[in-house]
């Protein structure tokens, strides 16, 4: 970590004469937000919210994959050269806020219910969010507001804790 931002430690990308080396380059990877954030995603042609995601997160990793990279999902300094960015300055990524650990069981349902998208409604509306809550379960939660335009932690806290007293009977349609 270095400002408490995740920089690589493999590869010297510079000269012997003292470039830049991978060591000293950000790397911008899911629970990132900011402007650099914003460029990899315009790159990639998917919305430029500048939160790091799991749609940004799949999307490079589909773009990892056409062009013969490791598919990691990291936006490194071999992914950004691929992209054709340059160099991201620190003060262009920081974290999230806050982060809740998902059980794997909560990422296969996410995926299901909506692709892993925060901001996903349903075709009529009644549900809401990553994990397609209704606006009655989210309140009785504890949640406020619209589901969907919560932050994404809050999602994933607040389904945990529908999780652990209900189990997956909320979510019949998936894993």
């Amino acid at each position: 970590m270095c400002g408490g931002v995740p920089v690589v430690s493999a590869d010297t990308v510079g000269s012997e004469a003292g470039g830049a080396t991978a060591s000293s380059e950000v790397v911008v990877k899911r629970g990132h937000r900011g402007p650099a954030v914003r460029s990899i995603q315009r790159k990639l042609g998917i919305p430029a919210d500048g939160v790091f995601g799991p749609q940004t997160e799949r999307a490079v990793r589909r773009f990892q994959r056409r062009n013969g990279l490791v598919a990691d999902g990291i936006v490194g300094p071999i992914t950004r050269g691929a992209l054709g960015l340059e160099p991201f300055s620190r003060s262009s990524v920081r974290r999230s806020g806050r982060t809740v650990t998902v059980p794997r069981i909560l990422r296969l349902i996410a995926e299901c219910e909506s692709g892993g998208n925060p901001r996903a409604v349903s075709p009529g509306g009644q549900y809401r969010g990553k994990y397609q809550f209704s606006v009655p379960t989210w309140r009785g939660l504890g949640g406020t507001g619209d589901p969907a335009d919560a932050p994404e932690w809050r999602q994933d806290q607040l389904a945990l804790k529908l999780y652990r007293q209900s189990g997956t009977a909320p979510w019949p349609n998936c894993p």
